[in-house]
């Protein structure tokens, strides 16, 4: 198995080559039966970094994160979804939604800088219900 996962470029993008490393491993056996496993897995995760951002432990913290998107890009392949892709359409997505914000502000005379993340947030559902 070491010689497969280790076959795949660290070059790649970081996602992509998560995705391959878990299937490579996937392939023998090392899987979780179902995609509940890599749900639980992830919120697992999620307590982990929450507990090592308040450790204040920034080393920590840095794996823990790693090990977060690791374990999300496990549950992307679990539902057949390439965690590239569906992280490019988010970051799209929020883009879009952000240059509606963005514009909505200047419309109002709203600077953004000096308003709440509340007040923001009202531009943002606004942005998002305008889709």
């Amino acid at each position: 198995v070491s010689e497969s996962i280790d076959s795949i470029p660290r070059e790649l993008p970081a996602l992509m080559r998560a995705q391959k490393i878990q299937s490579k491993a996937a392939k023998v056996g090392f899987d979780w039966s179902e995609v509940g496993g890599a749900l639980d897995k992830l919120s697992e995760e999620i307590e982990e970094l929450k507990q090592a951002i308040a450790s204040g432990n920034e080393a920590n913290t840095f794996e823990e994160l790693g090990d977060l998107l690791f374990s999300a890009v496990n549950v992307s392949r679990f539902i057949n979804c390439d965690s590239e892709e569906a992280l490019t359409a988010a970051s799209d997505k929020f883009s879009s939604r952000f240059s509606v914000v963005e514009r909505l502000a200047t419309q109002r005379g709203i600077d953004m800088k000096a308003s709440s993340l509340e007040e923001l947030d009202k531009l943002w559902d606004e942005a998002k219900f305008a889709e």
